[in-house]
């Protein structure tokens, strides 16, 4: 178990340095000159020369990137190009938002879709099966920002059951953060639910079938012993989806906070590919990806764990 927690963590590390290299040298290269973007098209020459040299991009773009990634392996992505305070400090305060409302909606997803999967898993062919086979089809077509809307009009313009916009911090008021996060949450949740229902269906109904199920059935178990030993072999597909539903959920929340108006890691990519503003951009990105890695490091124990066969792989 040692050696196959060791072998992911290498590969995690080789796939943020891979990243974290790709993206400086994409993010040069299809910007070009930042300062146009941070001074405006009105600029002078001697203007823009000023700013690159006090940015930094007047050097070799190989320096620049030999001077970004000693810093960033430290923790250090530089300062801003548009307000020139430290990068980490200001993804440090939005990260928070983000996280928030990916998580909930992780766990939305996996409560509902677990339990929707299991359902379907066990009476496939009935309404129940067939509502959620129809709910993925709808809900994987509906767009994310329009989805959005809906919740916004309905549950707060007209129920007024949640905050239109806006974020509360939790240290301010527990319920009040809770309802300024649940809207965002459901908005991300919708397509995931029915993901993780979809796969844990189709690995229910596949592992039902196996003869070690009908022994356990044959021994005399109960339906909820039955269903915890179909959950335990049907649960890495789900946990799968999962993992990559919180990549997605990261990318979908550049629509959802510009939405909801939070002021999370989405907006702040938003403005700062907008402005040109690179360190913004590449702290996030390594950001992101770290939070990827970690995500697929623990799932990868936790297969290793619910599956010994994994480990050998």
């Amino acid at each position: 178990m040692l050696r196959f927690t060791l072998k992911r963590l290498i590969s995690g590390i080789i796939l943020l340095l891979v990243v974290g290299t790709a993206t400086f040298f994409l993010a040069h290269l299809a910007i070009g000159d930042p300062t146009v973007g941070l001074l405006g098209s009105s600029a002078t020459p001697a203007q823009q020369a000023a700013l690159a040299h006090k940015i930094g991009t007047d050097r070799p773009l190989l320096t620049q990137f030999l001077d970004w990634g000693g810093h960033a392996i430290t923790g250090d992505f530089g300062t801003s190009w548009r307000n020139f305070q430290p990068v980490s400090g200001q993804i440090s305060l939005k990260l928070p938002v983000t996280l928030s409302v990916v998580t909930f909606a992780i766990i939305l997803s996996a409560v509902f879709g677990g339990l929707f999967g299991i359902l379907a898993g066990l009476n496939p062919g009935t309404w129940i099966d067939k509502l959620v086979k129809g709910a993925a089809v709808v809900l994987f077509a509906l767009p994310g920002f329009w989805v959005s809307l809906v919740l916004v009009v309905w549950f707060a313009v007209n129920l007024k059951w949640f905050p239109a916009v806006g974020y509360v911090q939790p240290t301010m008021s527990v319920q009040g953060w809770l309802r300024s996060i649940t809207l965002p949450a459901v908005a991300l949740a919708l397509g995931a639910i029915v993901m993780v229902a979809e796969q844990l269906r189709n690995a229910f109904i596949a592992v039902n079938g196996q003869d070690f199920v009908r022994t356990l059935r044959s021994r005399g178990l109960t339906q909820t012993r039955v269903v915890l030993h179909l959950l335990r072999n049907a649960a890495p597909a789900s946990l799968t989806v999962l993992a990559l539903m919180f990549v997605g959920l990261l990318s979908g929340a550049v629509v959802v906070e510009q939405v909801f108006a939070l002021p999370g890691i989405g907006a702040m990519t938003n403005g700062s590919s907008q402005n040109g503003d690179i360190p913004i951009l590449l702290g996030i990105t390594v950001v992101s990806v770290l939070f990827v890695v970690i995500v697929n490091f623990v799932l990868d124990v936790v297969l290793g764990w619910l599956n010994p066969k994994a480990r050998v792989q």
